[in-house]
C-alpha cells in the first residue's frame, strides 16, 4: 500500500552511511541521488533520505522495513550493530502482533525506530 516514504536528517552523512548498511541485507539499495536527497530502493525508489529543510529539527518516526526471511532480519540488526546503531530490540518472534512475526529494531542516526520484519514461518 505504501508507494514511498521520505524522511529528513540533521545529518545525511551518517544517515546515508547507516541506511547503505541496513538496507543492503533487504535488497535495498540507492537507486537515485537527486540533489541532496537520495532514493533507495529495490525496482523503483521508495524510501528517500533528504537534509533538513523545515521544522526546528526532528520527531521520531517508526519505519518497517519488510524482510524476506528471518535471516534477512538478521543481517540488517548486524549490520546496524556494526553501523553502531542504539539497540531497541534484538531480533526475536512479537507473538503479540501475530504468530509469524519477527523483528528487530534499532535507532537510526536521527534517532528514528527502524525496524525489519518478516511475516513467514521459520
Amino acid at each position: 500500500m505504501l508507494d514511498h516514504l521520505s524522511v529528513q536528517v540533521s545529518d545525511p552523512a551518517a544517515a546515508l552511511a547507516f541506511y547503505d548498511a541496513v538496507l543492503a541485507p533487504l535488497g535495498g539499495r540507492r537507486l537515485l541521488d537527486f540533489g541532496d536527497v537520495v532514493g533507495y530502493g529495490t525496482d523503483r525508489p521508495r524510501f528517500w533520505v533528504g537534509p533538513l529543510t523545515s521544522g526546528s529539527g526532528n520527531r521520531e518516526v517508526h519505519i518497517a522495513f519488510a524482510a524476506p526471511d528471518r535471516a534477512a532480519v538478521v543481517a540488517f540488526f548486524s549490520a546496524a550493530v556494526v553501523v553502531g546503531a542504539e539497540v531497541l530490540h534484538e531480533p526475536r518472534m512479537w507473538p503479540e502482533y501475530h504468530e509469524n512475526y519477527y523483528g528487530a529494531f534499532v535507532r537510526d542516526p536521527d534517532g528514528n525506530n527502524v525496524e525489519a520484519v518478516s511475516h513467514g514461518p521459520a
